[in-house]
């Protein structure tokens, strides 16, 4: 199977990567330090920006904002970097990562904050705390409490009120939101970002059986990356009746689509 596209694109990325065998690839306080001291180093050399970051024991989160489309140099300066010293230090030999690292390029800017909530609440979904800035390596807690981190000069996390929304629990639309975020397909089309559709537009309406099932389905639809003159021709409706139908859904918060991964 071909890999999926590595979308180098200035912009927002969310970026993973895990432990060999889900290993482990931080044992104590040294190992959090070091890698965010490389992660500084590769900051100032690639000129990007750290928006949202978490260090779980196996696994990494990184929410970044690229000024150049050089994700990939970045990626492997701090895996790199970071592999060596752990290696060297546990005097062990072999791969540290479990693979190429994981990114999804943020297309559209509504994704944003359900980012930085899932990344934020990553501890809390695993039991590890109760609430945003309880967990050490965070970038949550280095803001809350009050602990300068040079490296999160510029994040989003020192908006306004933004931690009354970060506090809040994911909820299902948002689940649902990421879910569509994490399985959308994209292409280059003359060095932009182009969405590719999951669905055909017969599959988004088979079986509509009343005009509450249809506007649902004009939700998912568009939320796939369908045009609303798409649409409005296939459905033999006006575009002003789909532009309704899609202000009705967003206004009740009912964005729908697969289940999340």
């Amino acid at each position: 199977m071909p890999r999926r596209p590595r979308v180098e694109k200035a912009g927002f990325h969310h970026v993973i990567n895990r432990g060999v065998a889900r290993g482990a690839i931080f044992l104590d306080e040294d190992d959090y330090r070091i890698f965010l001291e490389i992660l500084e180093v590769a900051k100032e050399r690639y000129n990007f920006m750290v928006h949202s970051l978490c260090l779980m024991g196996n696994h990494y989160h990184l929410l970044i904002e690229t000024k150049h489309e050089n994700l990939s140099l970045i990626a492997r300066q701090i895996n790199s970097k970071y592999a060596q010293y752990f290696n060297r230090k546990q005097n062990r030999i072999g791969p540290l990562w479990q693979g190429r690292f994981k990114n999804w390029f943020v297309y559209d800017d509504s994704y944003l904050f359900v980012l930085f909530k899932y990344i934020e609440q990553n501890p809390i979904k695993a039991k590890m705390t109760k609430k945003i800035g309880q967990y050490r390596w965070s970038s949550s807690s280095f803001v809350l409490n009050g602990e300068y981190l040079e490296l999160l000069d510029g994040s989003k996390l020192f908006d306004e009120d933004i931690f009354s929304i970060l506090s809040s629990d994911l909820t299902g639309d948002e689940i649902k939101k990421l879910d569509i975020f994490q399985s959308t397909k994209y292409k280059y089309d003359d060095k932009d970002v182009v969405r590719l559709k999951q669905y055909s537009i017969d599959e988004h309406f088979l079986d509509i059986r009343n005009i509450t099932e249809r506007n649902k389905s004009i939700g998912r639809a568009v939320a796939d990356g369908y045009k609303q003159s798409e649409i409005a021709d296939y459905l033999g409706l006006s575009r002003t009746t789909v532009s309704k139908s899609i202000n009705n859904i967003n206004n009740r918060g009912q964005v729908t689509n697969t289940k999340y991964l």
